[in-house]
């Protein structure tokens, strides 16, 4: 029996990066896993590739009709739900917050805010059903510290902490859990888009921002979801409204 034996998952932003890593260890554990994501053809390949017990959604999460689609989508296709991984995000403009837009600012908050809301409210019920679950909120070290850039990213992650708790008391009574990660900087295609677009050498950029880190590297995909495995099981049984902080010692100073 594998640690997520007969549960059901959906993984926002599952196509790459961070939620493709969290959909292959979920499944390898046991569980049935809906890919939800904007990136139809590589969401497809992965889940032709991880065989029945994987399906593709495609779903904009700041579109509340295309969510409730993809949730009733993997219940229709597994039965049941019963951990949602709130994973899609984005960076959005890197700006001092006096020269940011309205329209920059909005569609970082409708994606990384609106979209764990959307996806939670249209989760609970089937969670209900199943008689309870785990929510898992992605939000980042960020949600934790400041740093002086990304100001509608910073406020996002700091919004999702903040849900996380506010959800895990509303609804502990139904059994269901919620619990925030907070990731350091991991190397996935949204981390070097981020590097990138600094300019320069971008491997040297790689080097200064893994040495932020006491350990003194970038995380893997992997190391987040060794950490959603663990909060979609019952050995997490006991552990709501949390922060598991990953993110190589970052925070500690």
């Amino acid at each position: 029996m594998g640690r997520l034996s007969g549960k059901v998952a959906l993984v926002t932003g599952g196509a790459v990066g961070i939620g493709a890593a969290c959909v292959v260890r979920m499944i390898e554990s046991g569980a049935q896993v809906a890919i939800v994501d904007l990136h139809d053809d590589i969401g497809r390949k992965l889940a032709a590739q991880l065989g029945d017990n994987a399906r593709y959604f495609h779903a904009d999460v700041s579109a509340e009709a295309e969510v409730a689609a993809a949730i009733a989508g993997t219940v229709a296709a597994f039965g049941r739900l019963d951990v949602l991984v709130n994973n899609a995000g984005i960076a959005g403009a890197n700006k001092p917050t006096h020269e940011l837009t309205e329209a920059e600012w909005d569609r970082v908050q409708a994606v990384n805010v609106k979209g764990v809301f959307f996806c939670t409210k249209h989760a609970i019920a089937p969670l209900r059903a199943a008689g309870g679950g785990s929510i898992i909120n992605l939000s980042s070290i960020y949600g934790l510290v400041g740093a002086p850039d990304l100001p509608p990213y910073h406020a996002s992650k700091g919004a999702v902490r903040l849900m996380s708790k506010t959800d895990a008391l509303i609804y502990a009574a139904d059994r269901i859990r919620v619990n925030s990660i907070h990731p350091g900087f991991i190397w996935t295609p949204l981390v070097e888009q981020h590097l990138a677009a600094m300019g320069g050498d971008a491997q040297q950029h790689r080097r200064e921002v893994g040495a932020l880190h006491p350990l003194g590297h970038m995380g893997e995909p992997d190391d987040i979801a060794w950490g959603v495995v663990y909060l979609a099981s019952d050995e997490s049984k006991f552990m709501t409204g949390s922060e598991l902080v990953i993110d190589g010692g970052y925070t500690c100073r």
